[in-house]
């Protein structure tokens, strides 16, 4: 039986669109010391600093040349630098929801003024080709000719960042400026592409999502038609030249079941055929999506969650090729992984979606974007020497990147996390992730604050105060991870090799609620909820550690740490010259220490080996902080 989603046509055709919805993040507030810092700093220092270094490298420049502004010619390597300035535009647009900013606004209202003006007359975008198409990005395979490069030539992909950026500022501001840019260049995409005229599909998918965002927005049913089209002619040899398994390309989506190629135009693919399932209720696709999940948690997913792991095509690898020092992860696939996996609970409301999520989150996604918001990873290995320079060109986190996605997108996303958070249907209330803030929810046709107070993910005690305007019934559905039973992920990919605790407890107004059977990952508690009303989960952390299937060479006799959703590495800065001596016994006494000084607070794992030796793990996210050095999440077992 396929892990992964059964969905039922009809029921999905009648919502029009996801039958659950997350609740926006705009009308959830966290207060807590782990992620509120990172919002702030996302806010503060991540999206200045990347429009900063998008004025150093000539990306907005570029768009002032290109709109006759200035004079000059095109500066940048690769015809997707566009995308950036899109993507931070739209991280600018999910703050200043949140946190609202005169001098950004204005900003912002600037550059997209000059994107304005790049666009040429019929609504082509694409700022090399308009200021020079006789001097193209030297990364450019294609001629001066327009869409003559549809597989590498990223027309569509930037468009599709434009468009999600431009939906973003609309809601962010109810200005239209950059809206009207998008719907101008969308019609000319769709006068160009579909059945009897060019029937290309792009190498890099995106502008499918940003498509069905448009089609939101507008209820324009053309932008959801060529969406379709463009997931639907992929792996269709009929019209175009099949790009292979690379750019998911091979074969025709109803009939893939195994996630291959390029990781990050993967994971868009796929959340654009999810967003395609709960707009049409097509059920074939759905099938699809399940296939191609379950070979991916089951075979290509590591510990932290991310995927991708070869870099040859920045790629998913074989069934169980998973390395260490040599995995790439990049950062902009994680991210990728939580919108994939996002929507696939939207559709299903299965929590096992949200615990593939919730360890990206922490771990695959958190270890690529530095704390003080200005340094990035771009792939994110499992292990390092402190020598080999897997960060193009560094054995740390570097301010910038020549091909810069991986800063771009994580200024977008990270304002977007506590959306994550809560979710709804019709009379359900989804709590999905615990973190210590508020939240203003509408369920049953009420309106319900929610405050959460917990300390996780160093604490598992979670207390949520349930006050509805008015005495009201609905269900509230408490997420139990699966990192409190056998396994941190679904799939049987890795397991604890410990039993669990058994410990776990749910009280409502301090009285214990006994069926703690979940069902779908979730307790059900579903009453008639009055002001007041208090909920009590303790969901035990206790150290375990972790093994993954015998067929994952790189682990075979080595196990890896993770306490609660966070996993665990040794790493130089606190083991000098030792990292790789470490071995870990089954009967070590391994214990946790809350450090709040160090690192921005981060609970620690410590023990001691034989012969005196102290050793101390931290949190995978937080490595390479203290500079370069040695650093391995799996650790070789020892009698």
């Amino acid at each position: 039986m396929l892990l992964g989603l059964v969905l039922c046509a009809s029921a999905l055709a009648a919502t029009g669109d996801y039958p659950i919805q997350p609740v926006p993040f705009t009308q959830v507030r966290l207060t807590d010391r782990f992620w509120q810092p990172r919002l702030l700093t996302n806010a503060r220092v991540s999206i200045p600093y990347a429009f900063k270094k998008c004025e150093e490298t000539g990306r907005i420049s570029n768009f002032e040349v290109a709109g006759g502004l200035k004079k000059g010619a095109f500066r940048g390597s690769f015809p997707f630098d566009d995308s950036d300035v899109y993507k931070i535009i739209e991280g600018a647009a999910y703050s200043l929801q949140v946190n609202p900013d005169p001098k950004l606004e204005k900003y912002v209202d600037a550059v997209i003024a000059k994107i304005a003006a790049a666009q040429e007359d019929d609504g082509y975008l694409m700022t090399w080709r308009t200021i020079d198409a006789s001097k193209p990005p030297t990364d450019w395979s294609g001629t001066a000719a327009r869409w003559s490069d549809i597989k590498g030539g990223h027309e569509l992909y930037n468009m599709g960042h434009l468009y999600e950026a431009a939906v973003a500022y609309y809601q962010a501001t109810g200005k239209r400026s950059l809206l009207d840019v998008a719907l101008k260049n969308a019609d000319l995409i769709h006068k160009t592409f579909g059945p009897g005229k060019r029937m290309e599909v792009p190498g890099h998918e995106e502008i499918e999502v940003g498509l069905f965002k448009l089609y939101r927005v507008t209820k324009d049913p053309k932008y959801l038609e060529l969406a379709r089209f463009f997931i639907e002619q992929r792996g269709n040899a009929s019209g175009h030249k099949l790009y292979g398994e690379y750019a998911q390309d091979h074969k025709p989506v109803l009939e893939q079941s195994e996630a291959v190629g390029h990781a990050v135009r993967a994971g868009y693919l796929y959340s654009g055929v999810a967003d395609l399932v709960a707009l049409t209720g097509d059920a074939a696709y759905g099938k699809a999506l399940g296939r191609i999940w379950d070979n991916v948690v089951t075979r290509k997913i590591y510990l932290t969650g991310g995927i991708g792991a070869s870099r040859r095509g920045e790629a998913f690898g074989a069934d169980y090729e998973l390395p260490n020092m040599e995995a790439y992860n990049e950062t902009c696939a994680a991210i990728a992984n939580v919108f994939w996996n996002h929507r696939m609970f939207l559709l299903e409301g299965d929590a096992r979606y949200i615990d593939v999520l919730e360890q990206t989150l922490y771990n695959g996604v958190l270890a690529g974007i530095g704390m003080e918001g200005e340094s990035f990873f771009y792939p994110n290995p499992l292990e390092s020497d402190g020598v080999y320079k897997f960060n193009q060109g560094s054995c740390t986190r570097k301010p910038w990147f020549d091909c810069s996605c991986c800063p771009s997108n994580a200024t977008r996303f990270i304002p977007s996390v506590p959306g994550y958070v809560y979710a709804v249907r019709e009379n359900e209330l989804f709590a999905n992730l615990y973190v210590n803030g508020t939240a203003k929810v509408t369920v049953g046709g009420g309106t319900v604050q929610l405050e959460q107070t917990t300390g996780y993910p160093w604490d598992g005690r979670v207390k949520i105060n349930v006050k509805p305007g008015r005495q009201q019934n609905f269900a509230l559905l408490l997420r139990i991870p699966g990192w409190t039973g056998k396994a941190p992920l679904p799939g049987g990919l890795y397991h604890f090799l410990d039993a669990g605790p058994d410990t776990l407890a749910v009280r409502v107004n301090g009285k214990a609620v006994s069926a703690l059977s979940p069902t779908k990952g979730y307790v059900r508690i579903e009453r008639s909820w009055k002001p007041g009303d208090t909920v009590d989960l303790t969901l035990p952390m206790p150290v375990r550690q972790v093994k993954s299937d015998s067929k994952v060479a790189a682990n075979v006799g080595r196990v890896a740490l993770q306490r609660g959703p966070i996993v665990y590495c040794a790493e130089n800065a606190d083991n000098p010259a030792m990292v790789k001596q470490i071995s870990l016994s089954q009967d070590l006494p391994l214990k946790d220490v809350p450090k709040k000084d160090m690192l921005n607070g981060v609970v620690t794992i410590e023990g001691d080996l034989p012969g005196n030796r102290r050793v101390v793990f931290i949190p995978y996210y937080a490595w390479a902080h203290r500079g370069a050095g040695e650093m391995r999440v799996w650790i070789p077992e020892g009698k």
